[in-house]
């Protein structure tokens, strides 16, 4: 087993980097294995095989069946380690990926049961470690990330795998410029090159895939009622009858998802986009737009329209408006049109679903003198599929310009929240409930301020960091003193570059000496911890633990007397009850064999409260068991957007509004994370925040605005003509009676009592009154995080 780095590469190309379209060596395959998954690939004889353990410490096994159905590890230079206990484990526990493997050995007749597996990082491995084999022979390779659920109090998530397959004939390599695997059987299988348009008929029900094979490629898309075809009369989908339906200059998977004609008819709905980045309802190109630029001539996606949907009788125009998918175009200041690069990565496609019957086009954009498809045209691919298929709805989301993509994913809570909603919006890669409409979103808020609130977070990232550096690793990458936690005792910190921007706010839990849990908001705080331990060469592992731990939240003035009814510590541990602030225990649900949980005394509400974290399989029986007890004492759900009225009240922050990677701790208001005094070693960024808490340029402050609107996050504020900072957010408090915001302005009227003006609409034509007051606005002194006793 050698060190090696990741085979891709950011594309660069004359200093422009893409780290969106990362580049494998020429005739190289990327297979990722899901931590407690597994993947079988075709090998043939040749073939260079290696695994990398991205994350360290998570062993694999490998399993090589050649052509006749015999497991024969020698055939890629390696010793047997007996029976497959590994992958079998894996094919029985019912992940996807774990199911198409089976299905792949049931095909080809190989028993697993019979073969002999080859063991890899069994003895522990560190982050970046990879495995390297070659086939002698043509054959099935299974390989398999073994692990099962996490108990929350442990530390050893199983995370994925990675396999490259450099071929020995590159010319059968999987490159970018074939499609990815349907999504289920299609019944239009349709290939589009550039300068060329398709149609195809549509059922309702259906659904309809649009992929960008190679990235970076815009396609054009109309679609047509049938219904209303056959009356003579044209009814497309229309961009001013959707956006004025939808409330959005672009529909999105969710509620507002849906695409109208002018008659109000929907046509279409988005089901899974992985882009998220598309146009604001341009026409498809045109012959004039080309020859405006000096090109007459030009093939363009119009013409090619009218000529494929002639043979429905469908009038020609010089200008097909479309929903143009993958077009990156934006309005800027002065609502001028522009363009850029799209955002689209190779594999990117939209799912719709048809609501009507319908006739659809398709085109592959053939512009080659802008940036509209990056300078390069490429295909197109359209699939369609019956409507018995079901698909989740889901957005894109990636860990990094670099990370694969990741589907929108449900919560283990996600079943219980249901029940009481269909209110769900996408928040950082899962599906959140915003409101509860048998409640009312100022119905949850009272019930957090009066009684308790029970509210889903399972979206904070989790990263396990464990080994002999932990503590030294911990303490250079955060801005508090971490020699001074206790086990079992957790802190509110913060993480910064070496500017002093921040990267994230979060807590940090002490699991023992040498073992943490970083929980923060997104994951570039956990890899950029990870990178830190690689950069300074430190025995630390920081390994992702997000899916194996989620967590609600119990927050009001009554979450202690629930919760005290159903957590069991023992005696090594402090009860619920006896739990004080800022600290977490392992504990069970109702007696010593309950289901494992941790809570930690915590929240994000300015009350009392409580986190309980579980594996995803009990996050059901953690819910209901917690509803049991709570219901009748007034316990009720509590989605986004009561939870972002209760966090503004109590003076809490939140990424991108109150902070990002320009803004210093001190700036966004959390200046007690950062003890320049008392912690007495280096960490990441310390120089620039010494600089810059001796020398500040701006405040948080709260604002008290004079009559019944409410300021908007990003309004100006201002001091006669001179902008003196900006709103980050903004509310009508319900227990104030008040419209107060946050707001970031210059130190020079920071100062209590200042009367200052938040500018709307250009800043200057709009002005409401407001007073800069001391903040947090509700319960400054935290007595009501307190309860009766800290």
């Amino acid at each position: 087993m050698t060190v090696k780095p990741v085979f891709e590469t950011p594309y660069e190309r004359a200093g422009v980097i893409t780290p969106g379209l990362p580049i494998l060596p020429h005739g190289t395959e990327r297979h990722p294995i899901p931590g407690g998954g597994s993947r079988a690939v075709p090998i043939y004889r040749g073939d260079e095989i290696s695994v990398l353990d991205f994350q360290g410490l998570q062993p694999g096994e490998m399993v090589f069946f050649t052509p006749d159905g015999k497991s024969d590890p020698g055939r890629l230079g390696a010793s047997s380690h007996g029976r497959p206990d590994g992958v079998l484990s894996v094919l029985d526990n019912g992940s996807v990926s774990g199911r198409r493997v089976a299905s792949a050995l049931d095909r080809a007749g190989f028993k697993l049961g019979d073969a002999q597996c080859i063991k890899i990082f069994a003895d522990g491995s560190r982050a970046g470690e990879m495995a390297t084999f070659h086939a002698d022979s043509d054959g099935l390779l299974i390989v398999a990330a073994p692990g099962g659920p996490m108990d929350p109090g442990t530390q050893a998530p199983p995370t994925d795998l990675i396999l490259y397959i450099r071929r020995a004939d590159p010319g059968i390599a999987k490159g970018g410029h074939m499609p990815p695997d349907p999504l289920a059987d299609p019944i239009h299988d349709i290939n589009i090159q550039p300068g060329q348009a398709k149609s195809y008929h549509v059922q309702k029900g259906q659904f309809i895939q649009v992929l960008d094979v190679q990235g970076r490629e815009c396609s054009d898309f109309q679609a047509f009622s049938l219904r209303s075809l056959d009356k003579g009369l044209d009814r497309e989908i229309d961009p001013t009858t959707t956006r004025s339906l939808m409330g959005s200059l672009y529909p999105q998977p969710g509620i507002f998802a849906k695409y109208w004609n002018v008659d109000q008819e929907p046509l279409v709905e988005i089901v899974q986009d992985t882009c998220g980045r598309h146009d604001t309802f341009g026409l498809a190109c045109t012959a004039r737009y080309y020859e405006d630029l000096g090109y007459p001539g030009h093939v363009n996606c119009s013409d090619n329209m009218n000529r494929d949907l002639e043979q429905y009788g469908i009038r020609p125009r010089a200008g097909w408006p479309a929903i143009n998918f993958f077009f990156n175009t934006m309005l800027d200041e002065t609502n001028a049109l522009g363009m850029d690069d799209p955002w689209s990565r190779p594999g990117d496609y939209v799912l719709l679903r048809a609501l009507t019957d319908l006739v659809c086009v398709s085109t592959a954009c053939p512009c080659d003198v802008d940036e509209a498809n990056g300078w390069n045209p490429t295909d197109i691919q359209v699939r369609t599929y019956s409507e018995t298929n079901s698909f989740s709805r889901s957005v894109g989301y990636r860990k990094s310009a670099e990370a694969p993509l990741e589907h929108t994913k449900e919560t283990g809570f996600h079943n219980c929240f249901a029940k009481h909603t269909r209110d769900f919006v996408e928040y950082n890669g899962y599906w959140l409930p915003n409101s509860f409409p048998s409640v009312g979103t100022i119905g949850e808020y009272w019930a957090c301020r009066e009684k308790a609130a029970i509210m889903d977070l399972s979206p904070l990232r989790k990263y396990e960091v464990t080994g002999p550096d932990a503590e030294e690793l911990i303490q250079y990458c955060v801005t508090r003193n971490v020699k001074k936690l206790a086990v079992g005792q957790l802190v509110y910190t913060a993480i910064c570059y070496e500017h002093g921007g921040m990267i994230d706010d979060g807590t940090l839990f002490r699991m023992g000496e040498n073992s943490f849990r970083w929980i923060g908001g997104n994951d570039t705080s956990g890899l950029w911890i990870r990178e830190q331990a690689e950069k300074l060469g430190l025995n630390a592992w920081v390994r992702n633990s997000t899916d194996q731990l989620h967590n609600v939240a119990v927050q009001g003035p009554l979450s202690r007397d629930i919760l005290k009814e159903i957590i069991w510590t023992a005696p090594a541990n402090p009860t619920l009850e006896e739990l004080g602030m800022f600290r977490f225990t392992p504990a069970r649900l109702n007696d010593f064999d309950g289901t494992a949980v941790v809570v930690g005394r915590a929240g994000y509400s300015g009350e009392l409260g409580y986190e309980i974290f579980c594996h995803p399989k009990d996050a059901e029986e953690v819910f209901d068991t917690i509803w049991t007890v709570g219901e009748p004492m007034g316990l009720k759900p509590l989605g986004l957007a009561a939870l972002d009225m209760i966090r503004i009240e109590a003076g809490l922050i939140f990424a991108g509004s109150e902070f990002d990677d320009q803004t210093d701790p001190f700036e966004a208001g959390i200046g007690f994370t950062v003890p320049l005094k008392s912690k007495n070693d280096d960490f990441i960024g310390r120089a620039a925040l010494e600089e810059r808490k001796a020398h500040p340029h701006r405040k948080m402050v709260g604002l008290e605005l004079e009559g019944g609107r409410v300021a908007s996050p990003g309004d100006c504020v201002r001091i006669g003509k001179a902008q003196v900072g900006e709103v980050t957010s903004a509310v009508k408090s319900p227990i104030l009676g008040k419209n107060i915001a946050l707001a970031r302005v210059d130190v020079t009227h920071a100062e209590p009592g200042t009367d200052i003006e938040v500018g709307q609409l250009d800043g200057l034509q709009k002005r409401l009154k407001a007073k800069v007051v001391p903040y947090p606005h509700f319960d400054p002194t935290k007595e009501r995080v307190k309860g009766n006793y800290a």
